[in-house]
């Protein structure tokens, strides 16, 4: 996987000695490559995940995806936790567009739903 300068983005914090520095979701201790290496995967489907509830009750308040159908599988009404869907689950083409993934989290407000386009070039 390649690295990638996280320093810029709020969303997320590297602390020595907290998960060994690695860089983590703000407030948490799962690592941000945590949710990339289960995308290149393809283990980011919400299809068979009920862990709304769970995951706004833990504090999370953004779930990223790669699922399109999500809107029409889930009802989304008076949910606290925002939604951004990423248009392409190929590590290899998202980690060129970190920037535009970064922005739509930080963009995020609660009960927000966001499509990233990401081409498949």
């Amino acid at each position: 996987m390649a690295t990638l300068d996280w320093s810029q983005c709020p969303a997320v914090e590297s602390i020595p000695g907290k998960v060994s520095g690695a860089w983590v979701f703000k407030d948490t201790r799962m690592p941000v490559s945590t949710v990339f290496e289960n995308l290149e995967s393809g283990r980011l489907s919400t299809r068979s995940w009920n862990g709304f509830k769970a995951a706004e009750k833990a504090g999370f308040e953004v779930l990223i995806t790669t699922d399109k159908n999500i809107v029409t599988q889930r009802n989304l009404e008076r949910r606290a936790i925002s939604i951004v869907v990423l248009g392409n689950s190929q590590w290899r083409i998202v980690q060129r567009h970190v920037r535009k993934v970064a922005a739509a989290v930080s963009a995020a407000t609660p009960g927000s739903y966001v499509e990233v386009e990401i081409p498949f070039d």
